[in-house]
C-alpha cells in the first residue's frame, strides 16, 4: 500500500517526507481506531454497569474534554520541545490508557481512564498536523493531508472488525478485550522515534529563538492574531460538534432505531467508512485546487443537508446502508483541510499552540455533543436529537468561515 499511495503525483515525496507522511498517517488512524473502539462497544459498556444514554454519553464527553486539554499542551510542547518527541509520548499515552479501560471494574473508574486516554488523544492530532503541514510543500499540502486524514478510516475499519470479531463471541468479556486491543498502537511510538525526522521549519525556529522566548500559547493571544484565534477556534467548535453528535451515537441508532444487530450495524459502517475516507481524500484535493473556504463550505452545506435527510426521510429498512455513504463523505471530509488551514493561520513560533489551542477547544466544546445528543434523545428519539444538534453545530462553522482569509499556497517560514 505505501508504494502505492506515495506514487499518486501529489504523494511523490522523498524518504523524509515519506517517513513523516506515514508516521502521521499511522498516528491519526490508530488515533481512530482508539476512539471509535468506545463508540463501538458503549452498548456492551452500558449493559455491564446499568449506565443510561446520559451517562454512557458522559464518559464520550469526558474523553473528549480531556482531548481539548491534552492537544492545547501537547501542541504548547511541541514548540518547545520539537513535534517528533511530543507525537510519540501522545500516542504512547492513548494507547496505554485505552487498554487499561478494559480492567476498570466500575462506572466512575473507567471514567478516569478516559479522561487520560483524551489527553493523548487530543495531543496525536495536535502535534501530527503540524508536522506534516510543516514538512510537505504548500502545492500539495492539501492533498497529503487528506490522505493523512483519511487514516481515520482505517482506524475506524480496524475497530469495526474488532467488534464484529470480538463482541458477539466473549460475552460479557468482549468489550474488555475490545480496550485490551487498543494497546497495539503503542508500537508505532518506535517507529517514530527511530525513523522520523524532525521539523526543519521548527528546527529553523528553534535555532532564532531566544533562550527566554515566552510560552508560545500566550502568543496566540497578542492582538496581530487574537481575531484569526477566535474565528478559527468557533470554526473548529462548529465542525466537531457536527462530527461528533453523529458519529459517537451512529452505532447506538443504528441498533436501537433502525433495528440493526452487530453484523447489520458493521455492513452499514462499511458504507459510511468507505464515504468518509473518499471524503477525506476528495477534500484534500479540492483544498490544493479551489482554495480551503470554498472546499469547507461546500462539505459544511452538505453535511447539514444530509444529517437532516438521514433523520427525518422515510428511507426503507433495506436502503439505509446506502444513506451511509454520503453522510460519511462529507461529516468526514469537511475535516480534512482543516489540518493546513490552522497550520497556515500562525506563525512557526506559535503553530503548535495555535493549532493546539483552536482545534482542540473546538473539541472540547464539542465534547458536550454526545451528553446533549442523549439528553435530547430521552425526549424526541436518538435521530431527532442527532440531527437538530448537528445541523445547528454547521450553521456556526459556516458564519465563522466567512470572516476567515483564504490560506492556499502559504508557505510555512
Amino acid at each position: 500500500m505505501a508504494s502505492v499511495l506515495t506514487k499518486v503525483p501529489p504523494l511523490t515525496l522523498d524518504r523524509p517526507q515519506r517517513r513523516v507522511f506515514w508516521a502521521t498517517f499511522a498516528g491519526w488512524g490508530l488515533d481512530g481506531f482508539d476512539y471509535m473502539l468506545y463508540t463501538l462497544a458503549i452498548g456492551a459498556v452500558s449493559i455491564a454497569f446499568g449506565l443510561n444514554h446520559e451517562q454512557a454519553g458522559l464518559i464520550g464527553t469526558v474523553t473528549l474534554l480531556f482531548s481539548a486539554f491534552g492537544g492545547i499542551v501537547a501542541g504548547t510542547l511541541s514548540d518547545r520541545f520539537g513535534r517528533v518527541r511530543i507525537l510519540a509520548a501522545a500516542i504512547f499515552l492513548y494507547s496505554l490508557f485505552t487498554a487499561l479501560s478494559g480492567i476498570a471494574s466500575s462506572f466512575p473508574e473507567l471514567l478516569v481512564y478516559r479522561a487520560v486516554e483524551g489527553l493523548g488523544f487530543g495531543g496525536e492530532w495536535a502535534v501530527g498536523a503540524v508536522l506534516i503541514s510543516e514538512v510537505i510543500p504548500a502545492k500539495k499540502r492539501g492533498a497529503v493531508a487528506g490522505f493523512v486524514q483519511g487514516a481515520w478510516s482505517f482506524g475506524w475499519a480496524l475497530a469495526v472488525i474488532a467488534s464484529v470479531l470480538i463482541l458477539p463471541n466473549f460475552g460479557a468479556l468482549g468489550w474488555r478485550m475490545m480496550f485490551w486491543v487498543g494497546l497495539l498502537p503503542a508500537v508505532a511510538v518506535i517507529y517514530i522515534l527511530r525513523k522520523v525526522p524532525e521539523s526543519p521549519v521548527w528546527l529553523a525556529a528553534r535555532r532564532t529563538r531566544e533562550a527566554k522566548a515566552p510560552i508560545s500559547l500566550g502568543l496566540i493571544f497578542r492582538r496581530k492574531i487574537l481575531r484569526s484565534t477566535i474565528l478559527a477556534t468557533l470554526l473548529s467548535i462548529g465542525m466537531q460538534s457536527g462530527y461528533y453528535a453523529i458519529f459517537t451515537w451512529l452505532p447506538t441508532y443504528l441498533s436501537e432505531s433502525r433495528g440493526l444487530n452487530a453484523v447489520g450495524a458493521a455492513g452499514y459502517l462499511v458504507f459510511v467508512i468507505a464515504g468518509s475516507f473518499l471524503g477525506y481524500v476528495a477534500a484534500g484535493f479540492a483544498n490544493d485546487r479551489f482554495g480551503r473556504k470554498p472546499t469547507f463550505a461546500v462539505f459544511g452545506v452538505l453535511s447539514a443537508v444530509t444529517v437532516v435527510v438521514y433523520a427525518y426521510a422515510r428511507i426503507p429498512s433495506g436502503l439505509v446502508i446506502y444513506v451511509g455513504f454520503p453522510l460519511g463523505f462529507f461529516g468526514s471530509g469537511i475535516i480534512s483541510g482543516f489540518g493546513p488551514f490552522l497550520a497556515e493561520l500562525f506563525p512557526s513560533e506559535m503553530r503548535g499552540a495555535g493549532q493546539g489551542f483552536c482545534y482542540n477547544v473546538g473539541r472540547g466544546v464539542a465534547a458536550l455533543a454526545p451528553a446533549v445528543v442523549g439528553a435530547l434523545a430521552g425526549s424526541y428519539g436518538l435521530g431527532t436529537g442527532i440531527s437538530l444538534f448537528a445541523a445547528s453545530a454547521y450553521g456556526l462553522f459556516l458564519i465563522a468561515l466567512v470572516f476567515l482569509p483564504e490560506t492556499r499556497g502559504r508557505e510555512l517560514a
